[in-house]
């Protein structure tokens, strides 16, 4: 699909951000180890977390769509997972393969997991290495480095003490999900602190956990104990494109709602307050675990920031989006410990830099990260995605306070947003 952005004047408005894409994905499986229904509301249909309910509906639980973001799932309780008939396809979703690996690293059963050409390109090894140490067999392609992967049957796990060499949510979750099949506790702990979903979401299913700043200590449980419903708050990473929009485009005036603020997600935040944006957190409260406020985004002047590894995992998925900040930017931003970034949908290191430089911007890549001179002005010009929904979002906004874009495969944004584009005619 071809999507082209014209240049916006200014930006006004409401928007309800979609529900939290990693939230969302937990919130199924979590749900479909309880022996109780749990509906959910809020979730993000997206093609990443529908993937997920697909796995999970292959593993024997019951998830029932009621309208486009309401859910009812009913599992068989802590142990009641079943052998699936075909091989589970996470389509292009991480989260779901490495979280899901880990559910399945203690099951009695056999399983197979495959995905599309850019989840069978990302590193499993991370997961695999440590689910390995607890007892698990699991085998994939290239010495078991890659998907597809086959997860065999064994008597029993066992909990062990993993210290992470990288930040990395979804290793920590894929740990911590086998724990709850393991024998003994299972510790956990991360060089800097990434994305704590699994950990709040898990004690509101009743597991104990324990958590000493980068450490978790997990303690099996005997069953799950099912919350009456899961509100999924807006997903900040959504939200981050926005912000960063009505920041650069001259006299705009948004306002974000129902936006998931937990700690360790508002990284984007810190840094667009830290180059001088306007932001203002209003309306805070709690949806369950999660903290949720709405944001007022007005126009700003920004200043370039460097960005060291310790602030990365807070906010991995925005680095494009600011890659297109601090364009906007009066002096140096420069960005580092983000080599991370070269394992997702993309190498999103050197696609924003290549697709960039063709509407005329000047960006150095670096091996961990990005230098970017500003301000610079932008031109239009005709890139690709990448297949990278993150990338396809970026683009667009770029185009949009520049000289426009045209944007080819611009239909993976249905993989986080897929009502992304819509969106833009509702502010305008």
């Amino acid at each position: 699909m071809k999507e082209i952005i014209k240049p916006v004047k200014t930006l006004k408005g409401t928007l309800k951000i979609p529900g939290d894409k990693s939230i969302s994905h937990r919130s199924v499986m979590f749900a479909g180890l309880a022996d109780t229904p749990v509906s959910i509301s809020n979730f993000l249909p997206s093609q990443d977390c529908l993937s997920t309910a697909g796995c999970m509906r292959s593993l024997g639980v019951s998830v029932e769509q009621i309208g486009s973001t309401e859910l009812v799932v009913k599992g068989n309780g802590l142990y009641g997972l079943k052998e699936p008939l075909d091989v589970l396809d996470a389509g292009n979703s991480g989260t779901t393969i490495r979280l899901l690996t880990g559910l399945l690293a203690g099951q009695p059963f056999f399983s197979m997991f495959t995905g599309d050409q850019s989840i069978r390109r990302r590193p499993m090894g991370r997961v695999i290495t440590p689910l390995t140490q607890m007892g698990a067999i699991i085998r994939g392609r290239e010495n078991s480095r890659y998907a597809p992967l086959a997860i065999v049957p064994v008597e029993g796990i066992h909990g062990i003490n993993y210290v992470m060499p990288m930040a990395s949510a979804q290793v920590k979750s894929a740990i911590l999900l086998a724990g709850l099949f393991a024998k003994g506790d299972t510790l956990v702990t991360e060089p800097y602190l990434s994305r704590d979903h699994t950990e709040r979401m898990l004690s509101t299913f009743g597991v104990t956990l324990e958590c000493n700043h980068l450490t978790i200590k997990l303690t099996p449980p005997t069953k799950f104990t099912a919350p009456p419903g899961i509100r999924v708050p807006g997903d900040i990473s959504s939200a981050a494109f926005w912000m960063v929009a009505a920041t650069i485009i001259p006299g705009s005036k948004v306002l974000l709602e129902n936006v998931g603020v937990n700690p360790t997600r508002t990284g984007i935040i810190d840094v667009l307050l830290a180059m001088g944006a306007n932001i203002t957190v209003t309306n805070q409260r709690m949806e369950g675990e999660e903290p949720v406020a709405d944001l007022l985004v007005e126009e700003a002047e920004l200043t370039g920031v460097t960005l060291d590894a310790e602030i990365i995992p807070r906010l991995i998925d925005e680095i494009p989006i600011l890659a297109v900040a601090a364009l906007f930017a009066k002096g140096k931003t420069v960005i580092r410990g983000a080599e991370e970034l070269r394992v997702k949908e993309s190498d999103r290191l050197k696609t924003i830099t290549l697709e960039l430089a063709k509407l005329g911007a000047q960006i150095t890549e670096t091996p961990d990260g990005l230098m970017i001179d500003g301000p610079q002005d932008l031109k239009r010009g005709i890139c690709q995605a990448h297949d990278d929904h993150r990338i396809a979002m970026s683009l667009a906004i770029a185009g949009m306070a520049g000289d426009g874009v045209e944007i080819n495969g611009a239909e993976c944004v249905a993989i986080s947003y897929p009502h992304f584009f819509s969106e833009i005619n509702a502010l305008q």
